[in-house]
């Protein structure tokens, strides 16, 4: 590629940098408006989810064998699943928006992981009140007093705290792991897009950002297990519908951390992608090479060095 080209397309990809890190972030809301609305309907029918009543399945009483745990306080609380699950990401997005001051990234990485919060709630509650599958420490909600009664048809007959016995029909799927997993696994992949972890460079070091997520994701779900709050089926299921809504939450929003220009968000990938098409196709594949370089064009000159010179001599070496 002769030089002249290589000095446009550093000076494109720079100008393109450069609008992206002063766009108004409130523009790109507005541009996102629709997104931000089905969000809070989101919300609305999370909160909805939690006025209904769940299902009562039948509970006999040779059922009751794996049922009679006793009952614990949570490990790990809710509201620090807030916390580690959506606050710390929304953190560590704020961080690499003031490094990259690109107001594109920090939109797209708060809207995905909202996205892949919200519904992971829906999902999981919406499960749970439907199934209605008995807690580990069921027997002891529903007898506080170790006296257990059953009815003609062999079926409980709870006499414990109302609100007590309805959330120990609330075991699948497992909330604490769904969110767990819906907002560290979409930390995960956003980590592993800026690090470039499968760059193919043979860096496994990177690895580690990728999994520390997941590994405390993957901690909260046995501590449910350790505090008799679920059965393994419920912990399993709640990671699975956690990683799965992130994954497709984040590569709605971001290339596969894979691609060469994982690390950006789709409106700036597709700027690039633009000034790729209007070089000769010739000239293509070393186009996109060159893309890659952006983020350090910033300190390279618009301006030739030799200005005497015809763009016919810098071809063909000066001759």
């Amino acid at each position: 590629m002769s030089s002249s080209t290589k000095t446009l397309i550093h000076c494109t990809l720079s100008q393109i940098a450069s609008n992206m890190r002063r766009s108004d972030g409130m523009k790109v809301v507005r541009t996102h408006i629709y997104d931000w609305l089905i969000l809070m309907l989101l919300v609305v029918i999370v909160t909805l989810l939690q006025f209904i009543h769940p299902y009562y399945c039948f509970i006999g009483k040779g059922m009751m064998t794996n049922l009679e745990y006793p009952m614990k306080s949570d490990t790990v609380p809710f509201w620090a699943v807030l916390a580690y699950a959506v606050l710390l990401p929304m953190v560590i997005f704020m961080v690499m928006c003031l490094w990259r001051k690109d107001s594109y990234d920090l939109h797209h990485a708060v809207l995905g992981l909202f996205y892949s919060a919200a519904f992971t709630a829906v999902i999981t509650d919406a499960m749970k009140l439907s199934v209605g599958r008995p807690r580990p420490d069921f027997f002891w909600r529903c007898f506080p007093d170790g006296k257990d009664v059953y009815d003609r048809w062999g079926n409980v007959i709870c006499h414990g705290t109302k609100s007590v016995i309805a959330e120990g029909h609330k075991s699948f799927p497992s909330g604490h792991t769904s969110w767990s997993f819906a907002g560290l696994g979409f930390l995960a992949l956003y980590l592993a897009g800026k690090i470039k972890a499968f760059d193919h460079k043979g860096h496994a070091a990177k690895l580690i950002v990728l999994f520390l997520p997941l590994l405390v994701a993957s901690l909260v779900g046995i501590s449910r297990l350790d505090d008799h709050k679920h059965h393994r089926q419920d912990v399993i299921a709640g990671g699975l519908i956690g990683i799965t809504v992130a994954v497709f939450c984040y590569l709605q929003l971001f290339p596969p951390p894979y691609h060469a220009q994982g690390q950006r968000p789709y409106p700036s990938f597709e700027e690039l992608e633009s000034v790729a098409e209007n070089v000769p196709p010739r000239q293509a594949a070393e186009t996109q090479s060159e893309s890659r370089l952006d983020e350090r064009s910033s300190s390279t000159g618009c301006i030739s060095s030799t200005p005497g010179r015809s763009s016919q001599d810098m071809e063909s070496g000066g001759r």
